[in-house]
């Protein structure tokens, strides 16, 4: 380390870190003579009280002050720990609601389906969970977990919710196809509950963004038939057994024939939330043509 020089003009100054070194020695030695020596007794303790005391109490205030903070960091790494244990708990706690969640919905599509057992008490029928569909929003073609295996056949009648669903299209040995009632190429011999008048109800996959199929050939020449009532599966068809629920209709419109009305029915089954469906374990005897 070079020597501090003057030089010739110039006026001496000190540097800042020489200057602190110094004056810590002296806070310290002052702080010694104090505690250790009575050289501040008597005439000089008046001196010692201006300038000693205020040290003291400055490395006093520094000394509270870190053991504040080295209180203040311990508390924050408590709560940083209690944090992350909170958070634990929270994602336990979501998990499992999510879980009570699902098993609520599925106690629900359950007992909807236990039911509609009920209600249709004269079909045997088996429980079958759906495992893919088709691509899209709608349930309007899906597979199931049953088959040939579990005595599932072609033409099966499938229902769901509150009636129809659809029927089987393809077996194999542990699964089995379902075309929906809603498929464009769906087509259903119906009728109306109240007045027994016979119609077709055809699946629309555009017009069920909307929350409707559509019908039509429906003869009812003495105006009985209104909005709102139920439309079952008629009795002449090939492939649907009688007297399941389609749905409501939704809208009557005269024909331009002026002879026969169609319009919209409100489905009974909601297509786009399906999980779980009944299949009738029974084929329709009496084989007519399709409307």
């Amino acid at each position: 380390m070079s020597p501090i020089v003057k030089r010739k003009g110039e006026k001496f100054t000190l540097p800042g870190k020489y200057l602190l070194f110094i004056l810590t020695i002296l806070c310290t030695a002052m702080v010694l003579l104090t505690f250790n020596t009575k050289v501040f007794s008597g005439p000089l303790s008046a001196v010692a009280g201006y300038i000693v005391v205020p040290f003291e109490e400055g490395i006093s205030a520094v000394g509270s002050w870190l053991s504040g903070r080295s209180e203040e960091l311990v508390q924050i790494r408590e709560l940083l720990a209690q944090n992350e244990q909170l958070r634990a708990k929270v994602d336990e706690l979501t998990i499992e609601n999510t879980r009570l969640q699902q098993d609520r919905y599925e106690l629900t599509n359950l007992r909807e389906l236990y039911s509609l057992d009920a209600q249709y008490d004269e079909y045997e029928k088996t429980g079958a969970r759906i495992i893919a569909r088709d691509p899209g929003n709608w349930f309007y073609s899906f597979v199931i977990n049953k088959g040939a295996s579990d005595g599932i056949a072609v033409d099966m009648n499938v229902m769901a919710g509150s009636g129809l669903v659809g029927r089987v299209v393809d077996v194999g040995p542990n699964w089995a196809k379902v075309k929906s009632i809603i498929a464009d190429d769906s087509n259903v011999s119906a009728m109306v509950l109240a007045s027994a008048d016979r119609m077709v109800v055809s699946g629309n996959l555009k017009l069920y963004a909307s929350g409707v199929i559509e019908f039509g050939q429906l003869v009812d020449s003495d105006d009985v038939v209104v909005e709102g009532d139920k439309v079952v599966t008629s009795d002449i068809s090939d492939k649907y057994l009688p007297g399941i629920l389609i749905g409501y209709i939704n809208t009557i419109n005269r024909d331009a024939n002026n002879l026969t009305k169609s319009g919209y029915i409100t489905p009974a089954v909601d297509f786009e939330h399906l999980e779980e469906v009944l299949v009738i374990r029974q084929l329709k005897q009496n084989v007519q043509t399709e409307d």
